[in-house]
């Protein structure tokens, strides 16, 4: 790869994102993924209307996360989004936030996503053209 593919998106917690003692609940950091993917995708060029507008979803096939430090209602993060490039066509992210201004590493994760063709709602089995000319261009 020419350069690593990274974002990093800004992020400030939510009182609405905390459970009962204050502490983010588990499932958001999932939606913080998304924040990142969505981050990533107008920062390089591949946001999701695009996808669509090429007549493609691309739903997530894989997820994982794992939990090292809590954040708190009013904290600030950074979420971390890494491009990790497949000859097979799918996207896949690596993912680390971090607590802010500590740089505290609070969660890490993986997600991968397929392609799946709008018009008969089937997997693609080889990289969409609109995406092998991403790849060409940034990698």
């Amino acid at each position: 790869m020419k350069n690593d593919l990274i974002d990093l998106c800004p992020l400030r917690v939510r009182f609405s994102e905390t459970d009962a003692i204050g502490v983010v609940w588990h499932g958001n950091y999932l939606r913080y993924f998304e924040d990142g993917r969505e981050s990533f995708g107008e920062h390089f060029g591949l946001p999701y209307v695009d996808v669509v507008k090429e007549g493609y979803i691309i739903p997530i096939v894989e997820v994982t996360s794992q939990y090292k430090h809590s954040l708190h209602a009013g904290e600030h993060a950074t979420i971390e989004t890494k491009y990790i490039d497949s000859p097979a066509a799918k996207i896949k992210f690596e993912y680390n936030i971090y607590k802010e201004p500590e740089h505290i590493l609070c969660a890490t994760g993986t997600s991968t996503q397929v392609f799946v063709r709008m018009d008969n709602n089937e997997l693609e089995l080889t990289m969409p053209e609109f995406y092998e000319k991403w790849r060409a261009k940034w990698l």
